[in-house]
């Protein structure tokens, strides 16, 4: 006779199960509420939820009955700064304690993090309390399609028409798996309008599309829109790299006429294999890095941007070794004028990049997120365009994204 499977809760899953089973039914404005009282049966105090803000430079404090509101908190330099960016719980002794700060992870994405105190602190607690915090986390993500409350805590200044509509649009900011690792960024926050990009993982084909729609403020947002929409219907149709070109083509032409273009760059990688493919539509080139130095531009036979009716382009093909990052930016980044009227260039890009591929890499999120700051600084802090960055790393790891649960 089979001995029989232990189904009784253990405290763990007490305490996790009442939390999900309330969770289904619960209103947005009593997530946080619900958070504490978790904690609280855990023996944590002084509980905070701090969500990153969209200019990604603070840590916010989310209200809430039952939740400690505190000042927000710089993503540099601070312990809840620390825990965001490597996705690591961060502890840290106090005269009355140990306050934890803990990574709120969706899948690989990062919501925020979870801030509490506890008397002392042992390896069973950090297990249930990460996944607590993984619990939180998808709570966080899923009531957010139901109320504003967690858009106008990470709203530090009133936001733009279009920046609102480009926000909408954007996939998580991350995605960190075994064989790859990507990160986007977009400014300005606040006032975005034609800067876009997009990315899926299709079993081992990774799709992204970096986009930059000509005009400003709405104009431009609206045509952004067009251009991913049909960017994502083409990738959900299974259209080769070169077809999915076509399809937005015809989207921008038929929607805005023969004067309106938006410049893409699209781009296929094999993430078993590294191969990758590329079609430039008017865009800047994207830069390959490897052992933290750029080594060339990722030329392709340029096509007309979109909307411009151009021929059927050519698909330049690309093998990247391991650890290769490759770097794809709009023109706002190379295109602002600095101080003297002097463009800031593609040197100076790639300078800023040199320099920081010489410190310790913190991960593809730190790393562009640093990348930004500096060359933002570079620029004199001025972003009078859109500038978006995006990077994939590719690692070649052996180990599957698809779990084998055999």
């Amino acid at each position: 006779m089979a001995d029989a499977v232990d189904r009784s809760e253990g405290f763990g899953e007490r305490l996790l199960g009442l939390l999900l089973d309330r969770a289904r039914l619960t209103s947005p404005q009593l997530v946080a509420p619900l958070i504490a009282q978790g904690v609280t049966r855990i023996g944590g105090r002084e509980v905070s939820i701090l969500l990153q803000d969209y200019a990604q430079e603070m840590l916010v404090p989310l209200p809430g009955k039952k939740l400690h509101v505190s000042q927000p908190e710089p993503v540099a330099g601070s312990p809840a700064g620390r825990s965001f960016l490597h996705g690591q719980t961060v502890e840290v002794a106090q005269a009355d304690g140990v306050r934890l700060y803990l990574p709120l992870l969706d899948g690989s994405d990062l919501v925020g993090v979870m801030a509490l105190t506890m008397d002392a602190v042992d390896d069973d607690d950090r297990r249930l309390l990460g996944r607590l915090a993984g619990l939180v986390a998808d709570m966080l993500v899923t009531k957010n399609a139901y109320t504003d409350q967690f858009f106008l805590a990470r709203r530090r200044e009133p936001m733009s028409v279009s920046a609102e509509i480009q926000w909408s649009l954007l996939p998580p900011l991350a995605m960190i798996l075994p064989q790859v690792e990507v990160a986007g960024a977009l400014e300005p926050a606040y006032r975005a309008a034609g800067d876009s990009f997009d990315y899926a993982l299709n079993d081992n084909i990774l799709h992204v599309a970096v986009i930059d729609a000509m005009g400003h403020d709405l104009d431009a947002a609206v045509m952004a829109t067009v251009a991913i929409g049909a960017y994502r219907h083409a990738r959900r149709v299974f259209v080769s790299l070169a077809e999915k070109y076509v399809f937005m083509d015809f989207a921008i032409s038929r929607q805005f006429g023969p004067d309106h273009f938006v410049t893409a760059q699209l781009m296929h990688l094999n993430i078993a294999t590294g191969a990758m493919e590329l079609v430039n539509a008017g865009h800047p080139a994207p830069l390959l890095i490897r052992d933290g130095r750029v080594v060339r531009q990722l030329e392709s036979a340029t096509t007309l941007p979109v909307g411009l009716g151009g021929e059927t382009p050519q698909v330049r093909e690309h093998t990247l070794q391991r650890g290769d990052r490759v770097l794809c930016y709009t023109d706002g980044i190379i295109e602002e004028r600095l101080e003297g009227g002097e463009p800031f260039g593609e040197d100076r890009l790639i300078s800023c990049v040199d320099r920081l591929g010489q410190e310790p890499s913190e991960g593809v999120r730190a790393d562009l997120r640093r990348l930004s700051r500096t060359l933002k600084a570079e620029r004199g802090g001025r972003t009078s365009d859109d500038a978006t960055l995006f990077m994939v790393e590719w690692r070649e790891s052996a180990t599957s994204h698809l779990t084998d649960l055999g």
